[in-house]
């Protein structure tokens, strides 16, 4: 299957890159997936496999790098912005209305890791998407982070932030920090042993991801929320695939956003970690069981 490179603008106007994927066995405009990634990832992090997947089940599918990351524009670079990468997803389904292969009134969003609980705040906001799923999905930005770090950890981070505060005020350059580290008690955004073994497996085939992410970042994903907005996707259709082992976006506080959900909506439980939805029976069980998803509520 050819896939497209494609570049659309934005929110700012930053030029955002990927790829198009044309849906097969399928005559005239195909209904629509835009597929977007998690924290500080980019889109060769095993997005291929997931729009293929679509792509063969008769889906038009939409893949990008992020605002600031990988192939696309947009400063300071490896900063992450949970609501400027909203913002985007929303772009990304306009780009995808413009395309003659795409009937666009019938577009699905899909998510994974953080961008999980983005797809759930811009479903429950833009009713275009007519289906969403958020895979393994971080509904709180608090959370993600707070748990993951040592509780005596904590007070220098935030005192790291406000220092990190009064130097860009002071007009200096944003500070970086690493994304992942190998040892756990090393300093990282995602300080998790297997959040770094994932990343640095997965970036063998993706030379422009970066270990890194500016401080600023930090305090963003701290005021990002989107498990609120959970009980206004509806009438969206939503599922979420949780992983009962999650402890990078615990699956606890997923299972909690989800009990807040109003219908239409689908759980989908499978028995591993965070990561383990990328690749094997992981991958065949969250696709599957995504595709099933849009199968029903897009064709």
């Amino acid at each position: 299957m050819a896939r497209e490179d494609i570049e659309f603008r934005g929110e700012g106007g930053a030029l955002l890159r990927g790829w198009f994927y044309p849906a097969e066995g399928v005559q005239g405009p195909a209904p629509a997936i835009v597929l977007a990634h998690g924290l500080s990832a980019v889109k060769e992090m095993h997005l291929d496999s997931f729009a293929r997947y679509f792509a063969a089940a008769g889906f038009a599918v939409v893949a990008y790098d992020h605002q600031n990351f990988g192939a696309s524009e947009g400063t300071p670079r490896q900063e992450a912005d949970p609501v400027l990468q909203s913002r985007d997803i929303r772009n990304a389904i306009t780009y995808a209305m413009t395309r003659d292969e795409v009937d666009a009134d019938r577009i699905g969003i899909w998510g994974s890791s953080f961008a999980g609980g983005q797809v759930i705040m811009v479903a429950a906001t833009d009713r275009r998407v007519k289906a969403v799923v958020a895979q393994v999905p971080g509904v709180s930005g608090s959370a993600m982070l707070m748990r993951n770090l040592r509780p005596d950890f904590v007070s220098h981070a935030l005192a790291q932030l406000d220092a990190d505060r009064m130097h860009r005020f002071n007009g200096g350059e944003p500070n970086a920090m690493p994304a992942v580290a190998p040892n756990p008690f090393d300093q990282a955004v995602m300080p998790q042993t297997e959040t770094y073994e994932w990343f640095t497996e997965a970036a063998k085939s993706a030379p422009n991801w970066r270990n890194e992410l500016t401080v600023r970042s930090m305090e963003l994903v701290l005021g990002f929320e989107p498990g609120s907005y959970i009980s206004r996707v509806s009438p969206t259709p939503l599922m979420m695939v949780v992983a009962d082992n999650d402890t990078v976006a615990p699956f606890q506080i997923a299972l909690d956003a989800y009990h807040e959900a109003r219908e239409p909506k689908d759980l989908r439980l499978f028995h591993g970690g965070h990561f383990d939805v990328y690749e094997g029976e992981g991958f065949d069980f969250a696709a599957g069981a995504a595709r099933e998803h849009f199968l029903t509520h897009l064709k």
